[in-house]
């Protein structure tokens, strides 16, 4: 990346923004807006609408009247791919500034954000438009008087409501699925993470998605979000976000027309050590990088890490080493490793909880301070504690900061105890060299994903989602198209 360029990106001008309705931008009806604040520097940069009630049901009318229309869900899919795949394109050309725009946002250093938002989302867009013509319908097995079909049949309208740690990159998760089979939508953005989905609804618009099947409508989840789950005309919510908001949504189905909730929701996620991993110098770096990057506000970070006594000491030493070695600073700085915590509230959450660890006994052995306060930013420095007891505030809650607790562990027994330990089950990894060990706590740990020897891996051909209180719905992979379609059996008889 040319940081020259990003340096011209990052003092940019951007003019308030308002909602995206119908194809066209829309202020909102209550004409309050919301600063703004980069958390690189603390300062108010923009402002967007505030949205209410009332803008929430004109985005619903206008994704309802496309929806009936049929110009999109009735398009042949071939032009519904070739549609999907020119909004890739159109992302792609634009992804730096895409990029830096969401990261004045959210604070996300500029090498992750470039390759996790724009890049990503351009990939998820081409992924689900190339399989708009290879999803079929079924004939099913009868006998030889009856033709009986089954039908995939696009929803309707699909309400999306997505967080502000990657909100491009998961936006695009929902939105490509839910548009490619054919549905229109209503977007919800966090209300300090907006910019790049209101220019992605733009761009939408000019790939020719038609007025009205993509629309977003900023504001505070409690107002405008609530409003979207409380609405009898959406019929699905797809949402990744918190455990307490996932049961508000849950709440608002079944107090209206009984929606379709799709929840992706917190982690605690067990990153297990092993005394036969191959090679621990390798795995205390990507153990740093898999719960330290995005400042730790990553659903699948792994925020707890057991390492088998045997080696602890000599682990330990690697990975403090390699923690210390980050570099935390200016996002949009290229030399820098881990950026800025996306609000003041999240800073001061996190440093609530290296408090609790503090006072339950846990031993900080690095990071644990604000820094960085003379910019006006909001930097923490990445945070280890040993001594975790499983008890402890730390080992059980999701802080979703730059905050590691370490647990020693015997056995294997012990490991697999204390890694379905909390109420989440999110993800996972193990390190050994051993294929028996690997398999068998692969079968035995309650998470929807479990990296071995690695942390972070996969792509778009896998389905991410949790078990337990980590929620129930899945992203990505095939297995996604089947949240936004409906069954129609036809039973005809010859």
């Amino acid at each position: 990346m040319d940081q020259a360029a990003i340096d011209r990106l990052r003092v940019e001008a951007v003019p308030g923004q308002h909602h995206w309705i119908g194809g066209r931008s829309e202020a909102g009806a209550s004409g309050e807006a919301i600063d703004v604040v980069s958390p690189i520097d603390g300062r108010v940069f923009t402002r967007i609408d505030a949205g209410s009630a009332e803008d929430i049901d004109r985005a619903v009318r206008a994704a309802r009247t496309s929806f009936e229309s049929g110009a999109w869900s009735r398009c042949p899919p071939t032009e519904r791919k070739r549609k999907l795949f020119k909004l890739a394109e159109l992302i792609d050309s634009q992804a730096l500034e895409l990029a830096v725009l969401g990261v004045r946002d959210n604070g996300t250093e500029i090498g992750m954000a470039y390759r996790a938002e724009p890049l990503s989302a351009a990939a998820t867009f081409r992924y689900y438009a190339e399989a708009v013509d290879k999803v079929y319908g079924e004939i099913a097995p009868t006998s030889n008087d009856v033709l009986a079909l089954v039908h995939r049949e696009p929803l309707g309208v699909v309400g999306v409501i997505v967080p502000w740690n990657f909100p491009m990159m998961i936006a695009a998760w929902k939105l490509a699925p839910a548009l490619a089979s054919g549905n229109s939508v209503v977007m919800k953005p966090p209300e300090t993470a907006s910019l790049a989905l209101l220019r992605l609804a733009q761009l939408a618009s000019e790939a020719g998605i038609p007025e009205g099947v993509l629309n977003v409508v900023t504001g505070y989840g409690p107002i405008a979000g609530e409003a979207l789950a409380l609405h009898a005309d959406v019929d699905a919510i797809a949402f990744t976000g918190s455990g307490a908001v996932g049961r508000r949504l849950m709440e608002s189905s079944a107090r209206s027309n009984l929606k379709r909730i799709y929840l992706e929701l917190g982690g605690k996620s067990p990153n297990i050590v092993f005394a036969d991993a191959s090679n621990l110098e390798q795995a205390a770096k990507v153990s740093a990088f898999g719960i330290f990057r995005n400042s730790g506000q990553v659903c699948i970070a792994g925020s707890r890490l057991l390492v088998q006594s045997s080696i602890y000491d000599a682990f330990m030493e690697k990975l403090v080493a390699a923690t210390q070695a980050l570099k935390v600073g200016d996002p949009l700085d290229t030399r820098t490793d881990v950026g800025a915590v996306s609000s003041a509230e999240q800073l001061q959450k996190d440093l609530q909880y290296i408090g609790f660890a503090e006072a339950e006994g846990a031993h900080c052995l690095t990071g644990g301070r604000r820094i960085l306060e003379s910019s006006g930013g909001y930097y923490l420095e990445p945070t280890v504690f040993e001594n975790v007891r499983p008890e402890m505030r730390i080992a059980q809650e999701e802080v979703f900061g730059p905050v590691l607790a370490v647990l020693r562990f015997k056995d294997i027994d012990e490991a697999v105890a204390l890694a379905n330990d909390t109420v989440y089950g999110l993800a996972s990894a193990v390190w050994t060299s051993n294929l028996s060990t690997a398999h068998r706590m692969i079968r035995a740990i309650r998470a929807g994903v479990v990296h071995v020897n690695t942390y972070g891996g996969a792509d778009l051909t896998v389905p991410l989602g949790g078990f337990k209180q980590s929620g129930f719905g899945r992203d990505r992979s095939l297995h996604a198209l089947d949240k936004y379609v409906d069954l129609k059996a036809a039973w005809i008889a010859l």
